[in-house]
């Protein structure tokens, strides 16, 4: 499937045995040649993802990754069916509510009922394996994701950054990731 940011990529769809949720992995290159492939398992944002939501950094982040995947000649973007750090999308607007009231993204899914970050990298390590991938460059400010592959039995070779262009109206929630959730946001 020709995109955009790799017009050489494949598109494969992966559901899950636990919950049905559908996943995608965009495939560019021979991930299994010579060097770990970089890989970014990117949760699904429909607002900043489709829509282009300026609250969140998610759609920049999304495309960027796709590019530098494409440019590094072999990688893997997991696109995860995980919308609002594992929520769903209508307690993700919800937690906009919420949000719009003071909290913070955090704060705002404790209110609800929900851990700040219900994801699962599960998901995550089955399409790798299936992929062939068991080493890999990882595409992320979020330790948590290297913590959780390493813990799942990969090799994570290294970090590369992912940082979009802070808004007025992300710079509150850049800020929440950096000092609540441990994201690295500079190079």
């Amino acid at each position: 499937m020709p995109l955009a940011a790799a017009p050489t990529a494949r598109m494969l769809a992966f559901r899950s045995d636990v919950d049905a949720a559908e996943h995608l992995a965009v495939v560019v290159g021979d991930v299994r040649a010579a060097g770990p492939p970089l890989v970014r398992i990117h949760s699904k944002c429909l607002t900043g993802d489709l829509f282009g939501s300026m609250r969140c950094d998610c759609g920049p982040q999304l495309h960027e990754a796709g590019r530098l995947i494409f440019e590094s000649g072999a990688g893997v973007l997991l696109y995860l069916d995980q919308e609002g750090r594992g929520i769903g999308l209508v307690n993700k607007l919800r937690a906009y509510r919420l949000q719009d009231l003071g909290l913070d993204t955090l704060d705002a899914n404790i209110a609800l009922g929900y851990e700040p970050d219900d994801r699962s990298f599960e998901p995550a390590a089955a399409m790798l394996r299936l992929l062939g991938v068991e080493r890999l460059r990882l595409l992320t400010n979020n330790p948590a994701k290297i913590f959780a592959l390493r813990a799942l039995g990969f090799d994570v070779a290294s970090r590369t950054p992912l940082i979009a262009p802070a808004t007025p109206q992300n710079a509150g929630y850049l800020e929440t990731k950096r000092l609540r959730f441990g994201h690295l946001l500079s190079g």
